[in-house]
């Protein structure tokens, strides 16, 4: 239970001012329900004239009498007084009116202490998703090399709404239950402590034997989680997959691979819940003893005309009991309960508690603006699982104004290599400096704010295609947004769409062909107008007409800007003022076009091959 009290601490604490609103409202709930119900002993004694005796009014203040004894003889009192001033059937229906005007306010009072909850649980839940949001948006991109994406939709769909089903619908019965159970408790004890004895034998047991059931709960739980992520895995694979799986026949194998894990996480569910499940039946069998029990006891009294309590008062003594029946499964159901969410908060913390390698000091250096150069110290980089050194003891400047390309096969560290700039991943030995700062000295967002991206893949949102210009430059205006469209030779196709710059690109921009994403692109970058340009391959999956209408926005963009170019085709850099060739993560080969086809050595013999 000590996850269950720190997720509560450290997400309830904003909404301290409902709490109390809850435990008040279930305070009044419980009184109102014990004065509605000893409304029955009268309207017994009423209907079945089982006492005849006469009271006197005693004096609350009376000597030598307990409280007890003369709050009972003075309520017989009031009713056998008005019974001989009214009539029995008028006090009957006015008992009766009453006990209805209570019961109206303890439901009112138990719908207020519902609805306050409302804003906690709500809140607690947003509050999650925002949390895990953040985070996700603030680890480095090193982390998520090594994840799945349909787990981690999974941890912030599936494992938070459990965490609200499980441990926020918990926190209602923890602030309710202990409430009723307490006031319906002490007017059990005031009535018959004898009685009370059996409940107070009994009750902790059954509270036992519930958390003896769900011990494997939590567990199971986690495992149920584990193959819902991969379920969702699945799905996202096959929604980003679906030409190949279509292109390759693989139907069947994708429906039989889905089957698999889908009946994985069902037979999983099915133990889960067979086990949840038996949590109302066996509260209910405990419960009933516990009523049968006290009703064995009791009886025993009355029928041996023991003293120790009336019919009446026994019969709203079993009303009380059985009130309090209902709270103890409740808190029972909710210690159930509560390891299942555990199991998803244990997840969703996985991802909370990820350390960010790529954070910045306490006190950062701010920097606004690019004056002198980049420059790479005997950098050696390797990923997470450390199965291979990517870069190997780099050493490069790149001087502002300045066009540098690197080339090199695939898997030569070009991309990674260029990572480092903006920070994506931090270097395992050396450093990378700008001005002559390391990089991990600056402020991220200002590092970033120099630099502006053009991928091989353009990443487009969902939206329009004004938003996705102006995408991460604050309140652009539309003629800034068409400038940057005309630079990068979108403004004519853009113009051509039904809703022109207001229509929607569709999802990753499946409305836009290849070279109309990767202008958007462009533009986008044109609009942010950053010094440094950082081009990640930006026309090699287009066909040659669009890779000649991107060329120009392309050059256009990279004039007078620092350009850190990875090139496929070699066609595309022959003017750039240095050329890097790299090689299993070492720079093998440096200099212009002309001065590395005259040197013969690997970069000819990637300019050949591309020849061919």
């Amino acid at each position: 239970m000590k996850e269950f009290w720190k997720i509560i601490k450290k997400y309830v604490a904003p909404y301290k001012k409902y709490l109390g609103g809850s435990v008040l409202m279930n305070i009044l709930s419980a009184i109102f329900n014990i004065f509605s119900f000893s409304l029955i002993i009268p309207i017994l004694q009423i209907l079945f004239n089982i006492n005849e005796m006469q009271y006197e009014f005693i004096p609350w203040d009376a000597v030598g009498m307990g409280k007890k004894e003369i709050i009972l003889n003075n309520l017989y009192w009031y009713v056998t007084d008005a019974i001989g001033n009214f009539g029995a059937n008028k006090v009957l229906m006015l008992l009766c009116l009453f006990l209805i005007i209570m019961t109206a306010i303890k439901t009112a009072c138990y719908f207020g202490a519902s609805a306050v909850m409302v804003p906690i649980r709500t809140g607690i839940v947003k509050d999650m998703r925002m949390e895990l949001y953040n985070k996700i948006i603030a680890l480095p991109l090193g982390y998520f090399s090594q994840e799945r994406k349909g787990d981690i939709i999974a941890r912030m769909s599936g494992d938070v709404q459990e965490v609200e089903t499980s441990i926020t619908s918990a926190l209602d019965m923890l602030i309710k239950n202990p409430i009723l159970i307490i006031f319906y408790m002490g007017m059990l004890l005031t009535i018959s402590w004898q009685l009370t004895l059996f409940v107070l034998l009994f009750a902790p047991a059954m509270l036992w034997f519930m958390g003896l059931i769900g011990r494997k709960l939590k567990r199971q739980s986690t495992e149920a989680q584990a193959l819902w992520s991969d379920t969702m895995s699945q799905v996202e694979e096959t929604l980003g997959g679906l030409r190949v799986i279509k292109a390759f026949r693989a139907e069947k194998k994708m429906e039989r691979r889905f089957d698999g894990v889908t009946s994985a996480m069902r037979d999983k569910n099915a133990i889960v819940a067979t086990r949840q499940a038996s949590a109302h039946p066996v509260s209910e069998f405990l419960g009933t003893a516990m009523i049968a029990i006290v009703l064995w006891v009791g009886g025993m009294f009355i029928l041996s005309e023991h003293t120790v309590i009336d019919a009446p008062t026994f019969i709203f003594y079993m009303v009380i009991l059985y009130s309090v029946i209902q709270p103890i499964k409740d808190l029972s159901r909710a210690a159930y309960g509560i390891p299942k969410g555990l199991a998803s908060m244990e997840r969703i913390d996985a991802i909370l508690q990820s350390e960010n390698n790529v954070a910045e000091p306490e006190n950062a250096v701010s920097i606004k603006e690019f004056n002198d150069r980049i420059c790479f110290h005997d950098v050696v980089f390797s990923y997470r699982d450390g199965s291979k050194q990517i870069l190997k003891g780099v050493n490069l400047e790149i001087p502002k104004g300045k066009t540098v390309a690197i080339v090199g096969a695939s898997g030569a560290g070009k991309t990674t290599l260029v990572d480092l700039i903006p920070r994506y991943y931090d270097p395992e030995g050396g450093k990378v400096t700008i001005d002559g700062i390391n990089l991990k000295d600056l402020k991220v967002n200002d590092l970033r704010a120099l630099m502006g991206n053009v991928n091989q893949d353009p990443i487009l949102f969902n939206d329009t295609i004004f938003n996705n210009i102006a995408f991460g430059v604050e309140n652009a205006t539309q003629e800034q947004v068409e400038a940057a469209a005309r630079i990068a030779n979108a403004h004519e196709f853009i113009m051509e769409k039904d809703g022109g710059y207001q229509s929607n690109v569709g999802d990753r921009g499946v409305k836009l062909s290849g070279g109309q994403r990767q202008r958007i692109s462009i533009a986008r970058a044109i609009l942010k107008n950053p010094p440094i340009l950082i081009l990640d391959e930006a026309t090699a999956s287009l066909d040659t007409e669009s890779e000649r209408t991107v060329q120009d926005a392309l050059d256009k963009l990279m004039s007078n800007r620092t350009t850190i170019a990875i090139a496929h085709r070699l066609s595309t850099i022959k003017n750039a003022d240095e050329i890097i060739v790299m090689d299993e993560g070492r720079i093998v080969e440096r200099g212009r076009h002309e001065d590395l086809i005259a040197l013969g050595g690997y970069y000819r013999k990637l300019n050949e091959m591309q020849s061919l």
